[in-house]
């Protein structure tokens, strides 16, 4: 007699795959053993659990991945966000207590809204509100079948950015203060302020003077823009003190514009005072920053590349 904990390899066999969010509680149900689970013996686990049929496997994106294993790499991705799955190695996964705490509460399946009650999920990407200092939360992308195909392509890309985005932000606060600060001067480079030769430096070291780096705006260094860099966790937002400080830097330079970069948010008092100041300070905060680092291609690269066809109208002419 076989095992009624154990799925049954023949009963509720699907003939389509399931959309991401199905397959949150069959993933959650095979880590709930405790091991780290490699993510391709994860995908396979997964799949049995939740009695997808071979053909069903073996779907085809247009791409030319498995549809089903793209969704798999969905419902991971989300449930990683909701920190109810942790990565301790490279293409490893293990289930955290947040994860077992969905299965608990949810024993019917989960979806994007069960999702949105778990704190570190609404907290994952922070966005910019219309007030300095607010944060809004955005939806996930969850496509809508009834959408524009120009528009899910679009929101798909979006959100790939936005994955990208919380990472970058992610690996920087994680990385040590002089590689923060040498990216932030890569950035700077990349969006043309040192010229074509990239006259960016960074100045780092405790004789900076209150700045950490410097780009020439010309090649005899005659107009220069100061940089400071602040590595800051999340919520722990910039205040006006540390504004006041670096314009103080700036003064003492002789320097009439600098940019403050962190990887935090700017307090109201923060920005109202940069605005208010004759002094020239651009600021610029996790969000921009990564969307930034994004535009530029600073430790990012190109994944895939879609084309969008249509017919072309001069032929027919």
């Amino acid at each position: 007699m076989s095992d009624p904990t154990e799925p049954d390899a023949t009963a509720n066999v699907v003939s389509a795959v399931p959309q991401w969010p199905v397959f949150m509680k069959p993933l959650l149900e095979v880590l709930s053993d405790g091991n780290a689970w490699p993510t391709k013996e994860l995908e396979q686990a997964t799949l049995d659990r939740a009695g997808v049929s071979e053909a069903s496997r073996n779907e085809v994106l247009p791409s030319g991945g498995y549809r089903a294993r793209n969704r798999i790499g969905w419902a991971t991705a989300y449930l990683l966000r909701a920190q109810a799955l942790s990565k301790p190695a490279r293409a490893v996964v293990q289930i955290e207590p947040t994860g077992r705490d969905l299965l608990t509460r949810f024993p019917n399946g989960l979806d994007k809204r069960d999702l949105e009650t778990v704190p570190a999920y609404q907290a994952y990407i922070p966005q910019r509100g219309k007030v300095p200092g607010e944060l809004l939360v955005p939806a996930a992308f969850v496509p809508d079948v009834d959408e524009d195909p120009t528009e899910l392509i679009e929101a798909g890309v979006e959100a790939f950015a936005a994955e990208a985005a919380a990472e970058l932000i992610r690996r920087l606060r994680a990385e040590h203060p002089d590689f923060f600060e040498q990216a932030v001067v890569d950035v700077l480079n990349k969006m043309g302020y040192g010229g074509t030769e990239q006259r960016g430096r960074r100045l780092g070291g405790s004789g900076d003077g209150g700045v950490d780096g410097v780009i020439d705006q010309d090649a005899l260094g005659l107009s220069q823009i100061y940089v400071q860099a602040k590595r800051y966790g999340e919520g722990n937002s910039v205040q006006r003190p540390e504004i006041q400080g670096f314009v103080g830097a700036l003064l003492g330079k002789g320097a009439s514009q600098g940019i403050f970069v962190t990887t935090s948010l700017f307090s109201r008092g923060a920005a109202e005072y940069a605005r208010s100041i004759q002094t020239r300070v651009v600021l610029i905060d996790g969000p921009r920053l990564a969307e930034l680092m994004i535009r530029y291609r600073v430790g990012v690269q190109v994944k895939q590349t879609y084309e969008v066809i249509e017919v072309d109208e001069d032929y027919f002419e």
